[in-house]
């Protein structure tokens, strides 16, 4: 399955309802203001250019199960329909809504819904790994041993020129864990389809419901080594 399909899917439904590169404006719980326009790279992927506080920034956008979400370091968006939460870092998460919605002028505080997951990512190899090898960091619900897992965001990292261990930092909704997930991080290798490193064993990305560092070693595929 195309895991870039759903990102695709959601840069149409903005261009159906917003001609690219057309200014929103969002007003949040605080007061403040902000723009984004959704549009795509040079490689077709969708992204967010935000304009805040005298800043502007592009998010790419990152895997996400409900909504949209983007992400640039600190700085995160995450949209459904009319609704928006934004945090630049530095201030607490902001509850907004377009400018010209009726429930604009009435926001509640803002819910602590992203939840981020950190940690690291190490292997063994005799040799360096292709500059065009691929890292993929994915935060999955494994409750279900009889379905495949449902993967709620996604880090890809080039490592190139990165040396080990390789942190990661991947951003969940925390309306997208139900009572009962079992929120675990999957690691692996992959360069041009072809998978390389993977992690073989259940790490888990909460303790006591809170997250929790997550440290991965990878093995390499079938006893390969890296090429």
């Amino acid at each position: 399955m195309n895991l870039r399909l759903p990102a695709l899917l959601c840069l149409a439904f903005f261009s159906l309802a917003h001609a690219e590169g057309e200014r929103l404006t969002y007003t949040c719980d605080d007061g403040s203001r902000f723009d984004v326009a959704f549009s795509a790279d040079s490689d077709g992927r969708p992204q967010a250019s935000l304009r805040f506080a005298g800043r502007d920034v592009t998010l790419p956008q990152v895997v996400a199960a409900s909504g949209a979400s983007y992400r640039s370091g600190d700085v995160a968006l995450h949209t459904k329909e009319e609704k928006a939460l934004f945090s630049d870092g530095k201030s607490r998460l902001r509850s907004c809504m377009l400018a010209d919605s009726a429930a604009a002028t009435t926001q509640p505080a803002a819910p602590s819904a992203f939840v981020d997951i950190g940690g690291s990512i190490t292997w063994h190899a005799t040799s360096p790994l292709p500059p065009d090898a691929v890292l993929i960091v994915r935060v999955q619900d494994t409750a279900r041993a009889d379905t495949p897992a449902l993967t709620l965001a996604e880090q890809r990292i080039s490592l190139a020129g990165n040396p080990l261990p390789i942190p990661f930092k991947v951003t969940i909704d925390r309306d997208l864990i139900g009572k009962n997930a079992q929120i675990t991080v999957a690691a692996r290798i992959e360069r041009k389809g072809k998978l390389l490193f993977i992690s073989d064993s259940i790490h888990r990305a909460f303790s006591d419901g809170q997250p929790r560092q997550v440290d991965i070693g990878l093995v390499p595929v079938g006893g390969a080594k890296a090429p």
